[in-house]
């Protein structure tokens, strides 16, 4: 065994494809190890057994599980930062085996399904949103799901056109994306604009009380969010939040 490597443990899997789903970020799809059970919204910790390289970040993340559980593959998606682990996720051969962790968290949709659902998303925040509403459309679930989307530019936009055709597809979803820096970008805009405020919210809500609001991206804006929300009057037990540190 050499200097990268670590022994095995948890379930094995194998890298089975990447694609770019936004500038800067990729989709990494593995092998579904047998009896891998999750609920959407959870994440896991990827380790690369035998990376070409490391440094003292390791060779282990802790990631959102970007696929639902009526899907054959996992998928993660992360922002390509300049670090071994993803310079390495880049580049080792497709097949190459990595280990799995057990699914944890409990990010994930309430049952109550007369409490509608308002997802606030920035960036790569998207990841645990998109497996929640991916299996509630699969699941035809009656809850009613709101998701705020913050880029800064379409081109920066995650599963943006995956996002669209599940809101054609589920009577429940509504979609509102938001662009921050739109004059940095070379294509049409005619969304919203700027951070997700209360006054964004108000526009696209029946009302502000009432929901269970889940927040995920970088610290600052879940902080930004969380207190954005408080302000509101929103109930502290109705909201949930997630940061996606150093992504």
């Amino acid at each position: 065994m050499n200097a990268n490597e670590i022994p095995i443990a948890g379930y094995a899997s194998r890298l089975v494809s990447r694609v770019e789903v936004a500038d800067g970020t990729m989709a990494f799809h593995f092998e579904r190890p047998s009896r891998f059970d999750f609920k959407p919204g959870q994440s896991a910790d990827v380790t690369l057994t035998r990376p070409p390289e490391t440094d003292s970040e390791g060779n282990t993340r802790t990631l959102s599980i970007a696929s639902s559980p009526y899907e054959t593959q996992l998928m993660f998606a992360t922002r390509m930062r300049d670090t071994a682990f993803k310079r390495s996720l880049k580049k080792i051969p497709l097949g190459t085996e990595v280990k799995i962790d057990s699914p944890m968290g409990s990010f994930t949709l309430h049952k109550n399904s007369a409490k509608p659902a308002v997802f606030l998303a920035g960036g790569i925040g998207i990841t645990p949103f998109i497996s929640i509403v991916r299996q509630a459309d699969h699941d035809r679930l009656p809850h009613k799901l709101y998701l705020f989307f913050s880029n800064r530019r379409p081109e920066d936009t995650p599963f943006f056109e995956a996002l669209q055709m599940l809101e054609k597809s589920n009577p429940n979803f509504r979609l509102i994306c938001t662009m921050t820096e739109m004059t940095l970008s070379k294509q049409e805009w005619t969304g919203e604009t700027g951070f997700i405020n209360k006054e964004m919210l108000s526009r696209h809500l029946p009302s502000l009380q009432g929901s269970i609001y889940y927040a995920a991206g970088p610290p600052a804006m879940v902080t930004a969010m969380r207190e954005m929300l408080v302000g509101a009057r929103v109930d502290e037990d109705d909201i949930r939040t997630e940061e996606f540190a150093g992504y």
